[in-house]
């Protein structure tokens, strides 16, 4: 029995396994020199925690796009970044014109439901011309087709948004009511984190009931499980399809505001790191999986924030916070290699990977 379990050991399953124990080594080697150092206070790493999550909650929604589309049609869809992207910009616009007549102040709630209606619509509307256009036509085509069309379609979208608003950074208005701290539960935190927080709950919240318990997420679910005989049961794939589209580009849409709120400004290039973080997100959580989606944005965003200090720092690298963007790319190599399916996703049949 044990040269039977030895002969099945191969040399590629002993690297992997020497590459985590490493890995481990390092993570454990680091954070305990950074927990012995003790350079930072409760505060900071408070701080750090609500930073996370805020970022987290964002890259959650951009992920749900990722997932929907996958889930159905089983492509990645590399446009979505700049769909994020799109509704954020045109929402510039209405904020800057609400904050230049001081109706933002005046009217902060009415003025940021209007900027979010505005966002969540011009996102959605991108996505469903970039699915009409740009992938339906393809439908069928061998997998490498689509994902070219879709980094043309993110190129195509960047560069029209250059062209029509120019290549500067425009700096998104902030209403006065977002200014400063609060504390919750004895956790204080900037308002606009609060926001960010709440808000991207109650649409996570929201999606996921829609999904679950409506006629239509059904019929979504059973287009995502079997395409054919979901047709044949009398199920709309293409109307099916269309509103994942409008869906995942409606949060795409808020998480652009989200984001501009947090980092107050926009710029045609906006979504590319954000999205391929919220890919990276996706993919850990389960790239087809919703709950997924959800927990891997706000496990990497936790991660990204805390992360560089807790473990780098106790490396002895200095400036760890500026390689946080190495964290979150690490990490996506890190859960292709150990754990494809992701932290809830479940092993595809050979018909749907």
């Amino acid at each position: 029995m044990p040269r039977g379990w030895l002969q099945r050991i191969s040399i590629v399953d002993l690297y992997l396994w020497a590459f985590r124990l490493v890995v481990l080594f390092v993570l454990i080697y680091g954070t305990v020199g950074t927990v012995r150092a003790a350079r930072y206070g409760p505060d900071v790493w408070m701080d750090l925690l609500v930073f996370g999550l805020s970022q987290g909650s964002i890259y959650a929604l951009i992920a749900l796009g990722y997932t929907m589309v996958y889930g159905i049609l089983r492509m990645i869809n590399f446009a979505h970044s700049e769909v994020f992207m799109s509704g954020a910009y045109v929402g510039y616009y209405v904020a800057a014109a609400f904050g230049r007549s001081g109706y933002l102040d005046r009217n902060p709630l009415v003025s940021l439901l209007v900027v979010l209606a505005v966002a969540m619509t011009t996102s959605a509307v991108v996505a469903l011309l970039v699915e009409r256009i740009a992938y339906r036509p393809l439908r069928g085509a061998p997998r490498l087709v689509p994902l070219i069309t879709a980094i043309g379609a993110s190129f195509f979208l960047q560069y029209t948004f250059r062209g029509f608003f120019g290549s500067g950074f425009q700096a998104y208005p902030e209403a006065a009511v977002l200014r400063g701290k609060l504390v919750v539960a004895g956790i204080p935190m900037l308002r606009t984190q609060a926001v960010v927080i709440v808000a991207s709950v109650v649409m996570l919240l929201v999606l996921y009931l829609f999904v679950m318990r409506t006629r239509t997420g059904t019929a979504m679910r059973a287009v995502s499980e079997d395409m054919e005989a979901a047709a044949l049961m009398g199920i709309d794939v293409d109307r099916v399809i269309a509103i994942t589209f409008f869906v995942g580009g409606a949060m795409a849409g808020a998480a652009g505001l989200l984001y501009a709120l947090v980092f107050k400004q926009v710029h045609f290039f906006m979504g590319f790191i954000p999205g391929i973080k919220a890919f990276t997100a996706a993919v850990l959580g389960g790239i087809g999986n919703i709950p997924g989606a959800m927990l891997g944005g706000v496990f990497l965003g936790l991660f990204e924030s805390v992360g560089p200090i807790l473990v780098l720092d106790g490396l002895g690298i200095v400036a760890p916070y500026q390689l946080r963007d190495v964290i979150a790319f690490t990490m996506l190599v890190m859960v292709l290699i150990f754990r494809p399916s992701g932290i809830l996703g479940e092993r595809l049949a050979a018909k749907k990977a």
